[in-house]
This record gives C-alpha cells, structure tokens and sequence, in this order.
C-alpha cells in the first residue's frame, strides 16, 4: 500500500472513531458538571464536543475526496453516528432537567419545564429515528434491494450535531468561566431565550420526521410487503399512520404559534403557522403518493369521501389555520390602549373569521364538483398566512410603542374581514400552491430564498403580506391555467384529484 493511501486511511478512521472518545469525555465532564458545578470542566467538555462536531462535518467530505470506494467507511459512519446520538441526545435531556433545579424563582417556571417536556420528547424522537432508520435499511437490504449511499435524509445527519453542541451549552452552562471570546460565545448560547431555542428544536424536529418520511418512502413498501402478508386493508391502515402523523403536527405547530404570539414572539409564531403549512402540504402529498386517497377496489361506493384521515386534517386545520390567527389576532388587538380600537368589535370579528373558516372546510368535504388542482375560495392555509403578516408589524409597533400601531390595528382589522369573506368566496377558483411548488422547482426556490433572506429581519412581515396578496390576486392570471395541469404534482405526472 502506497503512503498516500495509508495516510488517507489513518486519517479517515481517526475521523469516524475519533467522535465516540470525544463525546464520551464531554459526558464526562457534563457528569462532573453536575456533582461541582465548575467552569473549566464545562468548558472542556464544550471543546470536547466541538471537536468531535468538527470531525463529524469533515469526514463524510474525507471519505468522498479521499476514498470514494471504501463501501465500510459509511457503515463505520452511520454506527459512530449512532453511538454519539445515543450518549449526546440523552446526556441533554438529562442536563435541562438539572438545569431547571437550579433556576431563579424570577424566571418563568412553568415555560422551562415545557422546555424539559420538550427537549426530552426531542431526544426520544432522535433515537427513534435512528433505530427506525436502521431497521428500514436492514430489512430492505435482506431483501435484497440496493441500498442508497446517500439518502435524503443526510440533513438530519448534518443538523444533528450542531443541535446537540448547541443543546449541551445550554443545559450544562456554568458563568465565570475564563475570559476568552469563546466562553463569551458559550455565555450568549447558554443565556439564549428559551422562545428562540424552542424554534431551533421545533425545525430540529421537523428534520427528524421528514428523515423519517424519506426512510419510509424508500424502504417502506418492501418491508409492508412481508408485514402485510398481502392484506391491502392492513396495509392501509399502518401506512395511514405517517401522514396523519404530519397532520398532527399541523395542530401541534397551531398551538405553538398560539403560545409564541402570547409570549410577544409574533415573527416567530408567523414562522411556525409557515410550519403548519409545511405539515399542510406534506401529509396530502404523502397520502397521495402512498395511494391512500383512492378507495380500495372492494370497498363500497360513498357519496362523500369522509375518512378519519380527512377528518384529522380538517380538525388541525381548523386550530393552525382559523382558531390560531383568530386568538392571536384577539390578544393583539387587546394590546392597543386606544378607544377608537378598542371600540372595534373585533371580538365578534375574530369568531366570524373561525366560523367562516370552518364552513370553507366543511364546504370542501361535501362539494361534489371540486376542480382538480383548484381550490373554489381562498384555502384556510393561504387566508391565514395573509392575515398574520400584518400581526408581525402591529406586534413590533406595540413593542416599540410608535405612532403607526392605530394603522396596522386598523389594518389587521379589516384584513380579518376581508380574509374570511374570500373564504367563502366559491366562484373565485385559487391554484393549489403545494403542488405548484412541486411542479416548478424555480417557483420553490423563490419561496425559500424569500423565506430565508427575510426570515429574521424587520422586513419579513411586509415581505410575507406582499407575497401573499400576489396570491389574493393570482385568480386574475391562473384563470386561464387548466385543472389538468394545475393538479399536476410534477411537471411529467399525469393529473390527479384534490
């Protein structure tokens, strides 16, 4: 063997099986932490854990430059990746429940054990994941399907570790520790607002269950296929159980905005209804392509098409999408010291916009003559998303007290209206923007780059109402556009229904 190709394999081993070490020596220290509450030994043990977080962002690049052939580098990977996951995800949820004994009575007891609560569910679900992972891509190999050497789901792999860094500086922050512009970094991270650490764990959560959707997209049929013994009712009813779980999640995200909105956190809600959306567009696009939308050939003709899994999704998107704007809606306007908005009744107006809303969503059940790829008035999920921006403006307006917050109140008001009318506006026909997406990936990328660029600066609110008010109008335009090519998922898939 040559030298470059031993130094490439010494290099490339130290790179995989030098991470367990390393995160084994920063439980150490996060134990140590714990028993003597000491600063340079919470240092160490961050250092410990950036070094192996470095080493688990480089090597998969080492192994691709280096040794692209060594088939047993990405099994060697993805086992140390597992054995850090399974000492770093339980070791923080561990360390916030030691972190919350020690917290002043000042802070706000009740939303840090929510924090613990969550963090913990987070962890379970991150080892879940990886074990799922792993019994989908055995079970498939044994029957003999190739295996895919870089699947989708290597964000979660990429997150991960960062999230896990991030987490620990958190859990086990100790202050007073040495005077570097490194302890000062582990300082800001450790002293972060519980409200913005939740929003990088809700996204770290979104990763860890679309990783999980991707696995069961891959592997899934084969391993169904054995499962089921070739019983399609049972077949139906274990593959109903991934998209109904993102329609949980759709709920799940209402609720969250809800708390965000309450805790003043309005750009942040806006970003997790975004989320909602998200969990809107996934768990049909799941269903339809996991075949769950067509009635099985021996069942029994219905006149309507109601499901427990159509009445999951209209009952999460009846919280996301009209119960969430409405109270958030309500508390901001409660906010306005001003007798001219406060004589608005905007109370009345916030339960007309839930049950215009829900009558849009019982419309869509029962409507016979649906357009394929069409939706007959603006969508639940759209008039949401259009209302709440301008609740980013008004939230910034009451937080900093200006002159503009009587304008964006006004404003917020009579978008609330306007919103829950078009609703119910049938005639008007909008085009399904998930499948859109789906359909032009430059109209995807736009929307993303939108999101990001503007996500965390003062202009995401304007951003977010201009883009949604170019939808209000986009019946003007997509009149023209026909139900065979709007119901298209993909650019070559043949149309299908709603």
């Amino acid at each position: 063997m040559s030298h470059p190709k031993l130094l490439s394999k010494n290099v490339a081993a130290l790179l995989v099986y030098g991470r367990p070490p390393l995160v084994f020596a920063g439980m150490m220290c996060a134990i140590g932490v714990m028993l003597d509450q000491n600063p340079l030994v919470y240092f160490c043990g961050v250092i410990f854990l950036l070094v192996a977080m470095i080493l688990d962002l480089i090597d998969g690049w080492f192994a691709a430059r280096f040794r692209p052939q060594a088939r047993l580098s990405h099994l060697a990977d993805r086992i140390m990746d597992k054995v850090v996951y399974s000492i770093v995800f339980p070791m923080v949820a561990v360390g916030m429940m030691w972190r919350y004994q020690y917290l002043p009575e000042s802070a706000n007891l009740r939303l840090e054990m929510l924090h613990v609560v969550f963090v913990f569910v987070l962890c379970v679900t991150v080892l879940l994941r990886d074990n799922f992972a792993h019994f989908m891509r055995n079970f498939s190999l044994r029957k003999g399907e190739e295996e895919e050497m870089k699947e989708v789901t290597r964000l979660r792999t990429m997150v991960a570790a960062p999230v896990g860094v991030i987490l620990y500086i958190h859990a086990f922050y100790i202050p007073g520790g040495p005077d570097s512009s490194l302890y000062s970094w582990m300082s800001w991270l450790g002293a972060i607002p519980i409200q913005q650490l939740f929003f990088l764990e809700i996204l770290f959560l979104i990763i860890n269950f679309g990783s999980i959707a991707g696995y069961c997209r891959k592997y899934g049929t084969a391993c169904l296929d054995e499962l089921c013994l070739d019983d399609k009712v049972l077949r139906r009813r274990i593959l109903a159980v991934f998209p109904n779980a993102f329609t949980v999640m759709n709920a799940l995200m209402g609720v969250l905005a809800i708390m965000f909105a309450y805790r003043g956190r309005i750009q942040e809600a806006y970003l997790i209804l975004l989320g909602a959306g998200f969990f809107d567009k996934i768990d049909g696009s799941v269903a339809r392509k996991l075949g769950l939308t067509t009635p099985l050939p021996s069942a029994k003709p219905k006149k309507y098409n109601i499901t427990l899994g159509g009445i999951l999704d209209d009952v999460s998107d009846t919280v996301s999408f009209c119960i969430a704007p409405a109270v958030i809606f309500y508390m901001l306007m409660e906010q306005v010291d001003d007798s001219s908005i406060q004589s608005l009744p905007y109370g009345w107006i916030a339960i007309l916009y839930i049950v215009l809303g829900v009558t849009r969503l019982l419309f869509f059940i029962f409507d016979q003559n649906s357009i394929p790829g069409f939706f007959k008035g603006i969508p639940v999920p759209g008039a949401a998303l259009l209302v709440a921006a301008p609740f980013i403006m008004l939230g910034k307006s009451l937080e900093m007290n200006s002159l503009d917050i009587n304008f964006w109140a006004q404003f917020c008001f009579f978008l609330m209206i306007f919103a829950a009318i078009l609703m119910v506006c049938f005639p008007i026909r909008y085009m399904h923007i998930g499948r859109l997406m789906s359909r032009s990936r430059k109209f995807l990328i736009f929307t993303i780059s939108l999101i990001i660029g503007f996500a965390f600066t003062p202009y995401f609110g304007h951003v977010a109402l201009g883009y949604l008010l170019l939808y209000v109008l986009s019946p003007l335009y997509t009149w023209r556009i026909t139900p065979e090519l709007a119901s298209r998922e993909h650019p070559e898939s043949p149309p299908s229904s709603i």
